[in-house]
């Protein structure tokens, strides 16, 4: 007789790059293997709803493909040929490579290149502390939040806003420049759930008919980088027609009078010729906006990958505070929570040890850095040695070209630690095989929402796997960095981590599985004043406290056209947008989310199509002054004419040439402090024939 051994259920959360950052379940079959894994429906947040991607997160853990052992580069760069090496060869290696460029350039030649591979603040944050112990390179890690995060802080003076769980208590929820469906469900669930219970409506603002779109009751399909425009006019008849809440903006706002004469001219008429709604359809939308008091602005990252990108978020922000919609439950505006946590991460990453006259490399810039831009170096050193954990810029950076050239440099000694062989480890001289993040310990925020939530060890590692933590305390210790963050194990470190920051302590953490930090209601809503030294949302920004390079921004919300603008040479605007079954190039590795995206294409409108001399399933030449690529088209009438979509951060290997989408993005810094500026792209397409 047999029976079937039940798996046990551990808790978790997903590590990966979205906002959402959700509670798990996770089924350990044995010691070495995981199975299905689900959502947590005891989490206020998470309510048992996943996406497809990480619910089938066994095929990622136990693919053929993971990287187990360490590897040695034996033929030219990018070659693919490689010997497996012990640990102790490969970090010995490492460390020898690293002094000998240390003692002929001095420190900053070395730059640990880092993002979000894994969110975990251990995992992810520990390489900061071999950066500051040994005085390497810093990184200004701008490749996805600063012109959001600028945006809104300008604003309100901090990051964080009303509780994400108040969209299922609004009327009307507002979806502003982000996905959803794709890259963070779990607004989905909150915001149907007001649809559902209270007869909301959702707004979705967004350059595409895509799947959050697809869902909303209204879509305002905006031209990409004109968001400034539709707020503003929004705004101005929020003003005309005596919508705007004049006693609350007396109390909480500062500039109210010079916001409302600015805006006399920023009329639907003017927004339209901007933004490509009709004059109708941007009056709908400010009246049902100005008549529900409680209205939820969801505001996204999207709308931000762009040169006006700071402006834009600030301008949508301000709606909120022009209608007084704050003083609501449901009502209100959230963009992240990361000001809500409080962390005191000097143990993680080495803050003790920090030198502030280090340089800082921007991260989004690598291309520029590898290739002696002195506008990046300075007078300092050429990076002559890369240590990568948790990212894969030779398909995810922008300037694809200069990244790829700056890769192949004979002089440039790269080691990547990674989970499979990525484009980036591709071209590296020593790869590491990293955990994932059911093999190792560590403990996570949730951005888009309120939690912080323990993720301890479920399987042990797979083949010769390292965490990032073990890999960077060995690498210290060859390295003659001291530190005893170096001494500790992961587990330890989140302990005292969690205690110094006046949280619960590991053992209690992992008793609850999550800590909801949600601050008070009065605080969340901004009822106490705004957290700016005078109390008051600022309508006029000072943007010279978000970052230094402000000359000639806007000071107040407005259409700043500084954008990529189509022209005759490149009459398309395009926006590389996240796919359902990718996150950036993670799970791009996996078969069904593969067979879900089938193949990079580039989404164009029938009318565009005929116009170029094009049809469903051909080959054109997309390009720009930085380069050109051949890709499938895929005709679809979901964008204005003039907009193009290519969805995903699909792996070079996988277009016709080799080189992925980011070949035509720039890496032109967004003001004022950074910024990728993913969807702010002008190209011209042509048939291959022609």
């Amino acid at each position: 007789m047999s029976s079937t051994l039940v798996p046990e259920i551990l808790a978790s959360a997903c590590p990966h790059d979205c906002p959402s950052t959700c509670a798990l379940e996770i089924e350990r079959l044995d010691g070495n293997r995981i199975g299905r894994v689900r959502g947590a429906k005891d989490n206020s947040y998470t309510a048992g709803v996943i996406c497809a991607k990480v619910a089938r997160y066994a095929e990622r853990t136990h693919h053929p493909d993971r990287l187990m052992h360490p590897l040695r580069r034996v033929g030219p760069k990018g070659a693919g040929q490689w010997e497996q090496i012990s640990w102790d060869e490969a970090l010995d290696e490492v460390a020898t490579e690293f002094l000998k460029r240390e003692t002929e350039y001095g420190a900053e030649t070395i730059w640990p290149y880092y993002y979000a591979g894994t969110m975990g603040l251990v995992q992810r944050d520990g390489i900061n502390r071999l950066r500051h112990v040994k005085k390497y390179s810093g990184q200004h890690s701008t490749i996805c939040t600063t012109l959001a995060w600028g945006g809104w802080m300008v604003g309100t003076g901090a990051l964080r806003g009303t509780d994400p769980r108040e969209m299922a208590k609004s009327d009307l929820v507002i979806i502003w420049g982000t996905n959803a469906v794709h890259t963070q469900v779990n607004v989905m669930t909150h915001a149907t759930r007001a649809r559902k219970e209270r007869g909301a409506k959702i707004v979705v603002v967004d350059p595409y008919r895509n799947a959050t779109a697809l869902a909303a009751d209204i879509h305002l399909m905006v031209r990409p980088g004109t968001d400034g425009a539709l707020a503003c006019a929004v705004m101005h008849i929020l003003f005309a027609e005596n919508m705007a809440d004049r006693a609350y903006m007396e109390k909480y706002t500062k500039g109210a009078a010079e916001l409302e004469a600015h805006l006399k001219t920023r009329t639907p008429e003017w927004a339209s010729a901007i933004t490509g709604l009709t004059v109708e359809e941007i009056y709908a939308f400010a009246r049902l906006y100005g008549q529900t008091k409680k209205s939820f602005l969801r505001l996204g990252y999207g709308f931000s990958r762009s040169r006006n990108g700071s402006v834009n978020m600030h301008a949508a922000s301000c709606l909120a505070a022009v209608t007084g919609s704050w003083q609501y439950e449901g009502g209100g505006a959230f963009h992240n929570n990361g000001g809500i946590f409080h962390w005191n991460k000097t143990l993680i990453e080495g803050l003790d040890a920090r030198d502030r006259s280090v340089r800082q490399l921007d991260m989004s810039r690598i291309g520029p850095v590898l290739t002696g831009d002195k506008r990046d170096i300075g007078d300092g050193p050429p990076v002559t040695a890369l240590f990568i954990q948790n990212m894969n810029p030779m398909d995810v950076a922008p300037e694809l070209g200069k990244v790829h050239a700056g890769f192949a440099r004979e002089d440039l000694f790269t080691c990547v630690h990674e989970q499979f062989m990525t484009e980036t480890a591709r071209m590296a001289d020593i790869v590491l095989p990293a955990t994932t993040f059911v093999e190792h310990d560590d403990f996570y925020q949730g951005g888009g929402q309120n939690h912080i939530m323990m993720g301890a060890k479920i399987i042990e590692p797979l083949g010769e796997c390292r965490s990032n933590h073990d890999v960077i305390s060995a690498l210290a210790k060859r390295l003659g960095a001291e530190h005893r963050g170096f001494e500790m194990t992961a587990m330890e470190m989140i302990d005292e981590t969690l205690k110094v920051s006046g949280w619960p302590d590991a053992k209690n953490l992992t008793a609850s599985k999550w800590h909801d930090c949600q601050i008070p209601y009065e605080k969340a809503h901004y009822l106490n004043g705004f957290a700016h030294s005078d109390g008051k949302f600022h309508f006029t920004p000072d943007w010279s406290r978000i970052g230094p390079d402000f000359a000639g921004m806007p000071t107040l919300p407005d259409h700043w056209e500084i954008i990529d603008t189509a022209d005759a040479e490149h009459p398309y605007r395009m926006v590389t947008a996240p796919a359902r079954n990718f996150l950036n190039s993670s799970f791009t590795e996996t078969p069904s989310s593969r067979k879900q995206e089938k193949r990079p294409t580039v989404k164009i409108c029938k009318s565009d199509a005929d116009a170029i001399g094009t049809e469903e399933g051909a080959i054109v030449r997309l390009g720009n002054r930085l380069g050109s690529l051949a890709i499938h088209v895929e005709i679809f009438n979901g964008v204005q004419p003039g907009t193009v979509i290519v969805e995903g951060v699909w792996p070079g290997k996988f277009f016709i040439e080799k080189i992925g989408i980011n070949l035509l993005i720039s890496a032109d810094a967004g003001k004022p402090n950074g910024g990728a500026v993913f969807h702010d792209t002008a190209v011209w397409i042509k048939t291959e024939a022609g």
